[in-house]
C-alpha cells in the first residue's frame, strides 16, 4: 500500500508549499493541480493522473478534503465520486481526516451541512439584494458606457474603424466595444 498525493490550488496566485510539506515526506509520489473548476474526474489531468498511476491498495491523499474541489461542498462531491470509482483517499487534517473507502455517516453528514450553508448563504445573498432593490440601490459595477460614448464607439464604426482603433479611440477595453457594436447589430438585424 503506497500513499500518492495530491496538491491542488484553485487559482494561480495560490501556493501550494502547505500542502506539499504535508504531503512529500509520507507519499510515494505526489501531483499537482492547478486552476481546475470541474468537478469531474475526467477533466481533470492531475487527479487523473493521480488515479492511473494508483495500484490496488494505495490511497489517494489530500491535505483536507476540500483540495478535491474548490471548497469543502465540491470536495465533498468528489470524494463521493471517487468512492464510486473503488478509490480509497486518505484526508490528513480537517472535517474528513482518517483513511476512507466508502462513504459513512460522518461523511454524509459534512455533505449535508455543507450543502446547507451552501443554499444559506445563496439565500442571504438574494435577500440582501433584494433588499437593496427595495430602496433603490442596485448592484453591479457601474455602467462604462453612456449614450454619449455608445454613439461615439458606432459612429466610429460607422467610419469603418477596427474595434482596436475604437478602443483605443473612447478609452474603453475591446471586450466593452465589442459588446456594443454587436447589440447595436443584433438590434438592426432585428429590425
Amino acid at each position: 500500500m503506497a500513499l500518492i498525493g495530491l496538491v491542488r490550488v484553485s487559482t494561480s496566485k495560490q501556493e501550494t508549499q502547505r500542502q506539499h510539506d504535508a504531503l512529500d515526506g509520507i507519499c510515494a509520489r505526489v501531483y499537482e493541480e492547478k486552476i481546475s473548476g470541474t468537478l469531474a474526474v475526467d477533466a481533470r489531468p492531475g487527479l487523473q493522473a493521480a488515479l492511473d498511476y494508483m495500484r490496488t491498495g494505495d490511497l489517494l491523499t489530500v491535505q483536507e478534503v476540500d483540495r478535491l474541489g474548490r471548497n469543502l461542498l465540491e470536495g465533498l462531491i468528489v470524494l463521493n465520486d471517487l468512492f464510486g470509482r473503488g478509490v480509497a483517499v486518505k484526508v490528513l487534517e480537517g472535517i474528513a481526516a482518517g483513511e476512507h473507502t466508502e462513504r459513512n455517516f460522518v461523511l454524509d453528514m459534512a455533505l449535508a451541512l455543507a450543502e446547507d450553508r451552501r443554499r444559506d448563504i445563496s439565500r442571504k445573498t438574494k435577500n440582501g439584494l433584494a433588499a437593496a432593490a427595495r430602496q433603490g440601490r442596485t448592484g453591479g459595477r457601474p455602467t462604462v458606457v453612456d449614450d454619449d460614448k455608445r454613439r461615439a464607439i458606432l459612429a466610429r464604426r460607422a467610419e469603418g474603424q477596427s474595434l482596436r482603433e475604437i478602443s483605443r479611440g473612447v478609452s474603453i477595453s475591446l471586450g466593452v466595444v465589442h459588446g456594443v457594436v454587436a447589440s447595436a447589430e443584433s438590434a438592426a438585424s432585428s429590425s
